[in-house]
């Protein structure tokens, strides 16, 4: 073999130093045009393109920059955009479709598949008409081309776009909408091989879930007629995240030239090629190079996969299992991480390596020395001797002595935990770091906004208030600085939605808890208000899908570690004498497999997991807990079975139709239903809110339901802030007189 392709099916496009995240909220302030907005972009994208070309990858994506979203992108591009939008357009439109303006919703937030990224879900119905509206793939294979840089687009695929689409009229399926669709994707197709294109990468990662006969019948179509188109690009269709399963036999009979499998979630892809008729004649993007996690890749495993697809496909491309985008930039900016680690920038790198091999033999790479993960024998010999460590009363006992504990009113008003990080609290983080003051400078600092905090709580009317966070960088990396096990990175920034990045940590060790993490900040805000006061941790699940993860136990193993950690610090905050301690789990769907045949294991080791954490508590002690921006049908009895007092979910920009759901499954216990979308600046008006709780009141019985934001208020300002608080509480006050 002379020439070896190698690829990547996406890239980080935030910047070494999260430059798109400021260029965007500069525009945002009015500190930067439309026009500098643009310019920071381009940058942004030839910088991409020279180092992947300088990296020595044979074929380069484009097409992958955003400055939101692919499916908003997506949107955009086919006219699929809300009448509500209709007069607006331009940035303004499309910032309003992801954010909201006063008098306008926006589109709906939810987790792509299994991931901590986050889409807009495309709003279609029968009265959507598709038509190509925004020539953006065509102008950034251009503008790389300028740069002497031949570049393979990348679409999100037709079938992924209207699977993840939602209708207002739940009678009404997107997918009715497919042969109109595909009628502007024959469009743009046919445009860009006029420009020159010589392949286009369509993504269809639902393909890694379960789907009908139906839904591949659909399949079928799609790419039969996009294949057959007489004028147009070679077709690579990528699937990622597991396994293709039935759908692999359906794009083998069609035209398509190339297939995007992913060898690291879905090993048993190699079979699957093997036995499907017509995948000789195809090529196969391998994906063995983990695009999700930060681990070097196990180089002699990865070729001998690819050695192995040699006699079974018409040829193989070496490349990541899925975009880049879901790790950071680069390792060798770090200082203070364990070995072993790979993050984009040497992923391409291992990418290439593989492909030389593929040239010259097995000896051109060298494996990695594997990295032995720390043991805590203490703490592996508690959790063999706690079991599943449950010893709470039922739920119906414990809600009575809780009620004649707490004393609170009907609809009760809360918020989720965080409020907002101002420059102030920011930069005594920053002096803290920099060494311009002490310790004991910074902790003054935080209790003056604690104080701050519960004075404003307590002016707004709120009944069960919180210290704010005001010491949390954010809500998985503040514990992980503090538990044995964990590592946490200097510049490992990876896109969550919009310009909100987070640097996951990484889980590389078994993990302990040395000494209480929360419980003095929780105390001192206790002490400044008579009003019951939340402790505020993140669940067992949150922190594994927040992090990167070791690899070498399952993943069941090390939830239960960090659930002892949790459990003691529940204990703490209980015998410090706080009465209500949340346990947040908003990734307890995201980690849900994406086929039914693992969902039943999956949910039980992650109920297990925070029943573990929070079990060991008095009846009289209530447990809340948190969930956000996922569909959570699928997980409808697990949020029961966690067995807590109290669930806070995302409702507001789904109108309230979790309700539905938890009344059908019999779920009995205090629901907190988001009554505004905290992710828009927006402010809700009173009647808007006290509208969204009369819907609750039809699922939920007044006693059982609970007033609060969709979710922390961490990235918002103060003003919009109080004003929505004052809104909810006026809102669930009226409610109450009812």
């Amino acid at each position: 073999m002379t020439d070896q392709r190698t690829t990547v099916l996406g890239y980080p496009r935030i910047g070494p130093d999260r430059e798109l995240k400021k260029a965007v909220e500069a525009y945002w302030a009015g500190r930067l045009d439309a026009a500098g907005l643009e310019q920071a972009g381009r940058e942004l994208r030839e910088r991409t393109w020279s180092e992947l070309r300088d990296a020595g990858l044979t074929d380069i994506p484009s097409n992958t920059f955003s400055f939101y979203d692919q499916m908003l992108d997506t949107s955009v591009m086919i006219g699929a955009v809300p009448a509500r939008f209709a007069e607006l357009d331009g940035l303004d439109r499309y910032f309003a479709m992801a954010r909201g303006t006063r008098g306008i919703a926006p589109l709906e937030m939810t987790k792509w598949f299994d991931t901590n990224y986050h889409y807009l879900v495309p709003e279609v119905g029968p009265q959507t008409r598709f038509r190509l509206t925004w020539d953006k793939p065509l102008a950034e294979y251009g503008q790389a081309r300028e740069l002497g840089i031949e570049t393979r687009p990348v679409l999100v695929g037709p079938l992924t776009y209207l699977l993840l689409a939602k209708s207002a009229d739940p009678a009404f399926a997107p997918l009715r909408l497919l042969d109109d669709l595909l009628d502007v994707y024959a469009e743009l197709l046919e445009r860009l091989a006029t420009a020159g294109v010589t392949e286009v990468q369509l993504d269809e990662p639902a393909l890694a879930a379960d789907r009908s006969a139906e839904e591949l019948k659909a399949l079928a179509r799609a790419y039969e007629h996009l294949g057959g188109l007489s004028h147009r690009p070679r077709l690579l269709v990528a699937t990622y995240f597991g396994e293709i399963g039935a759908a692999l036999p359906v794009l083998a009979a069609t035209r398509v030239e190339a297939v995007g499998l992913d060898f690291v979630a879905g090993p048993g892809n190699l079979a699957a090629v093997a036995s499907t008729p017509g995948m000789a004649a195809k090529s196969v993007v391998a994906g063995v190079v983990n695009g999700r996690n930060v681990w070097r890749t196990e180089l002699p495993g990865a070729l001998s996969t690819c050695a192995a697809l040699l006699g079974l496909a018409g040829e193989v491309v070496i490349s990541t299992s899925c975009s880049l985008m879901h790790v950071p930039l680069d390792v060798e900016r770090e200082t203070a991480v364990p070995e072993g680690l790979a993050f984009a920038r040497q992923k391409v790198a291992e990418v290439v390596a593989i492909g030389r091999a593929m040239r010259e033999g097995p000896g051109a790479v060298v494996p990695a020395v594997p990295v032995r993960a720390p043991v805590d024998g203490r703490m592996r010999a508690r959790l063999a001797a706690l079991g599943e460590g449950t010893t709470r009363a039922a739920y119906a006992e414990r809600a009575v002595i809780q009620r004649a504990s707490l004393g609170l009113p009907p609809l009760p008003t809360t918020t989720i935990g965080s409020f907002p990080q101002t420059d102030a609290v920011r930069r005594a983080r920053a002096d803290l770091r920099e060494g311009r003051i002490d310790r004991a400078g910074y902790e003054a600092a935080m209790r003056a906004e604690i104080d701050s905090v519960i004075a404003l709580q307590e002016d707004i009317g709120l009944d069960v208030l919180v210290h704010g966070e005001p010491e949390r960088n954010d809500m998985v990396q503040y514990f992980a600085e503090q538990l044995d096990g964990y590592a946490a990175t200097e510049h490992g920034w990876v896109q969550s939605y919009g310009t909100r990045c987070v640097r996951p940590p990484i889980l590389f060790g078994d993990v302990a808890r040395p000494e209480p993490m929360t419980v003095g900040w929780a105390v001192y805000a206790q002490s400044r208000t008579g009003r019951p006061v939340k402790g505020m941790l993140t669940g067992p699940v949150t922190m594994l899908a927040w992090s990167f993860v070791r690899e070498d136990q399952p993943l069941s193993e090390t939830a239960r570690q960090v659930a002892l950690a949790l459990r003691d610090e529940i204990r703490d905050l209980e015998a410090a004498g706080i009465r209500i301690i949340q346990v947040d789990e908003p990734a307890l769907r995201e980690l849900l497999p994406l086929r039914a045949a693992g969902h039943a294991a999956y949910l039980a080791w992650a109920v297990a997991a925070f029943r573990l954490a929070t079990s060991g508590v008095s009846d009289s002690t209530q447990i809340h807990t948190h969930m956000c921006y996922s569909e959570f049908g699928e997980i409808i009895g697990a949020i029961g079975d966690l067995d807590a007092d109290v669930t806070s979910v995302e409702a507001a920009r789904s109108g309230m139709e979790l309700l539905e759901d938890l009344r059908a499954a019999g779920y009995t216990r205090g629901i907190g239903p988001g009554v505004y979308d905290i992710h828009s600046p927006r402010v809700p008006e009173t009647d808007e809110i006290e509208r969204a709780l009369r819907l609750a009141v039809r699922a939920v019985e007044p006693e059982r339901l609970w007033v609060n934001p969709d979710c922390g208020l961490k990235t918002r300002g103060y003003a919009e802030t109080e004003a929505s608080l004052r809104n909810m509480v006026a809102a669930a006050r009226k409610v109450r007189a009812l």
